[in-house]
């Protein structure tokens, strides 16, 4: 028996049943066949020739699944790893489902919420030739810019906007920017976004898109918090849970390095020295600045990303880092979410995560899109029991080695060189 939302939409049912229940929705219908091209999805013409001269001919898996009943107008539920193909599955339904229809000043036609400013701008810069090719106008509101450029887009009038929960949020209680005409809302990394704690900012501003617009959410886990925004505002969802988790995917190698604490920041160090760019995560700020200083000091050229950065700090140390110039992004988990480096083969964990999801989003920075890469998490004695747990509340069954620096399996696993020496300085 459905119950209903004061905005008026529909609820399914809550069975009190665990996470990710809606993959075996009975109202679901299965998921279409794989097509051929972009061209059996239903997609206009504008942007087929677009996708083509970008280089794109074939759909990823969600794309194939999700992109007809977007394109119908259904709400839509997917489930699909970072780097599975999500942004254009949902960005070229919205461009699809808006193109023709001119906004009004300060009121957009379809929004897009993501957690973090780095998400917002690479979604803004993946959809700009798709945006272009139907002549709709796309913009990113986010905090760390300058507010008064983000105001002047609005009022002039943009069709789409890929938005941080917070500063759309300012915008809309100072009258910038209206909701009401907002005919497609898409939450993209939802359960990134209610782990950072935007479920009330999330909820808020769906209250204020009509009820009978579309909903759009996809995420790399289905848990309980995503479950109830999918329950408030998600209308009898196609749903389509298309790529494995981070931890089973094929591609994917796991090792847990135990290594003595005395010897654990020597093996960082080492590592960081290898030939190939590589993320390292650490827990906090402080740890992140500390290790970024030492490899400099060590002859390692590596950028810190992390919250109390300036947006120009993070934006300049993001793009050196995705082009090669700097090697080695030390950084915390939350400014790293969402960002899409391609060909990048090695993530570690210099501090293992507390909690098994930040594992998989960390993981999941690596072979991306069917190629090749391998996660690696440093454990001193102190830390191997949680460790194992953690391993196993992920799903994931690393290989376990015993390592210390200088030693021939370091280099193997990793790469792991000894650094130059000559201090280096910074970007």
């Amino acid at each position: 028996m459905n119950s209903t939302h004061p905005n008026g939409r529909s609820l399914p049912h809550d069975d009190g049943s665990a996470p990710g229940r809606h993959e075996n929705a009975a109202p679901a219908p299965s998921a279409p066949p794989a097509a051929v091209t972009f061209a059996d999805l239903g997609l206009p013409d504008r942007l087929i020739a677009a996708l083509a001269a970008e280089g794109v001919t074939l759909p990823f898996p969600i794309q194939s699944a999700t992109l007809p009943n977007a394109l119908a107008g259904r709400d839509v539920l997917g489930r699909g790893r970072t780097g599975s193909g999500k942004t254009l599955a949902f960005g070229l339904a919205v461009l699809a489902r808006t193109a023709g229809t001119r906004a009004a000043p300060r009121r957009p036609l379809a929004l897009v919420l993501v957690p973090t400013r780095e998400l917002a701008q690479q979604v803004t810069d993946a959809l700009a030739p798709y945006a272009r090719a139907v002549g709709s106008r796309l913009t990113a509101v986010v905090g760390g810019a300058p507010l008064s450029r983000q105001t002047y887009a609005l009022r002039k009038g943009v069709e789409v906007v890929v938005a941080t929960p917070g500063r759309l949020t300012d915008l809309v209680v100072r009258g910038d920017c209206l909701l009401d005409r907002v005919s497609v809302a898409v939450l993209d990394e939802a359960d990134q976004m209610t782990d950072m704690g935007f479920a009330p900012q999330i909820a808020d501003l769906l209250d204020r898109v009509p009820a009978e617009g579309q909903r759009l959410l996809f995420s790399a886990t289905l848990d309980r918090s995503v479950d109830r925004l999918v329950g408030r505002y998600l209308t009898d969802p196609v749903v389509h849970s298309v790529d494995p988790a981070a931890g089973a995917v094929a591609t994917m190698e796991h090792h847990v390095l135990h290594v003595h604490a005395d010897d654990k920041q020597a093996a960082t160090a080492e590592i960081a020295a290898r030939t190939g760019r590589v993320i390292l995560f650490l827990d906090t700020k402080h740890a992140v600045d500390r290790l970024t200083g030492d490899l400099l000091a060590r002859g390692v050229l590596a950028a810190a990303l992390h919250g109390g950065k300036t947006q120009p700090q993070r934006t300049r140390a993001l793009a050196r880092f995705r082009t090669g110039q700097v090697p080695v992004l030390v950084a915390t988990s939350v400014a790293a979410r969402g960002i899409h480096v391609d060909g990048l083969d090695l993530v570690v964990n210099v501090d293992p995560p507390a909690d098994p999801k930040d594992y998989l989003h960390r993981s999941g920075r690596t072979a991306r899109a069917g190629n090749h890469g391998s996660v690696v998490t440093l454990v001193t004695p102190k830390q191997r029991r949680a460790a194992a747990r953690l391993m196993s509340e992920a799903g994931v069954q690393p290989r376990i080695t015993r390592i210390r620096p200088g030693e021939a399996e370091l280099h193997r696993i990793t790469g792991a060189r000894v650094p130059p020496g000559v201090p280096v300085h910074g970007t």
